[in-house]
């Protein structure tokens, strides 16, 4: 199975993305007049931190990327020439644009500024456990993952057999996303727990599979195979996870899965899912699956369409 997006909720998460921008301003301090004890504000201060890290700085290039109004930061500019903090030299290949670099006064600034920085973060995280500090990392990653520059239209995955903890990554995922985009209630995290532990129970290696999809070392898909019986197979919890979608996992995985029930001889592969879950059926009728069978049913706290699609192998 797999999902689209969903809106309940949304202005109560707007509400919580606003209240954790209030505290983490006031908690590294970008609220007082002079960032890190220096006589810049926040955004004087990115400016002087692209112009120490970036190769050939130019004004263009900053205001771009930084999203900064070029008279605000002509201004910034002016002010730092002003302190003997930067110059300016023509580019050689065009006389027009200017190539800015910080003087060794600039340089020498930026060396403080840059010291107290790590002081102050390396306290905040001080105060956490290993454990902690290891959590909090790993959610910035994701923040910034997600409210970064879109992904490239393709990207590295792996596929590799299950391993310890991955069952009770599948589970949760499974409850929290169909939760999220559809509303469904908890029930379905139970019958996802009960076909995960089924299949631990009763693995047979030679005619059961499943596969987790990693992305940068992070799980972000999953297929299982089932015996149903000796010649049909049964395609079970595909999942990919809404920041990975649009990469081709899904297919893969089911790909990777018909490949597998042919070497093991069936003669068939079958699968359960919904009406509605356009994206997972998409990939099912890609593949050669067909509907075969509809029933309606009250599942999950949702009156829903059950749908069977078979494909011959």
């Amino acid at each position: 199975m797999d999902g689209g997006g969903g809106k309940n909720g949304f202005g109560e998460r707007v509400a919580a993305m606003r209240r954790f921008n209030r505290f983490y301003t006031q908690k590294i301090g970008v609220l007082e007049e002079g960032l890190l004890d220096s006589p810049f504000n926040l955004s004087e201060m990115r400016v002087l931190y692209e112009l120490a890290h970036r190769d050939r700085p130019t004004a263009t290039g900053i205001g771009r990327d930084l999203g900064l109004d070029p008279g605000y930061l002509s201004r910034i500019l002016r002010r730092f020439e002003g302190d003997d903090l930067v110059v300016r030299v023509p580019a050689p290949e065009d006389r027009r644009q200017s190539l800015l670099s910080l003087t060794t006064k600039g340089r020498r600034a930026m060396g403080v500024f840059e010291t107290r920085s790590e002081k102050d973060i390396g306290m905040l995280l001080a105060g956490l456990g290993p454990a902690d500090q290891r959590r909090l990392v790993e959610a910035m990653q994701r923040i910034q993952d997600l409210l970064g520059p879109a992904p490239a239209t393709s990207a590295p995955f792996v596929l590799r057999p299950h391993r310890p903890g991955d069952m009770g990554w599948v589970i949760a995922r499974h409850g929290a996303l169909y939760a999220e985009e559809y509303g469904w209630t908890i029930e379905f995290e139970a019958l996802v727990a009960e076909i995960a532990a089924a299949f631990i129970r009763n693995f047979d290696p030679t005619a059961e599979a499943c596969w987790i999809a990693e992305r940068d070392g992070e799980n972000v898909g999953s297929v299982f195979v089932v015996r149903q019986s000796k010649t049909v197979a049964k395609l079970r919890l595909l999942l990919v996870e809404p920041k990975a979608r649009g990469f081709g996992i899904g297919a893969r995985l089911v790909d990777e899965a018909l490949r597998f029930a042919r070497g093991a001889g069936y003669r068939r592969m079958t699968l359960w899912t919904n009406k509605g879950l356009d994206a997972a059926r998409h990939i099912y009728e890609k593949a050669g699956f067909e509907l075969v069978a509809e029933e309606p049913h009250r599942s999950f706290g949702k009156n829903l369409v059950g749908q069977t699609f078979e494909l011959k192998l």
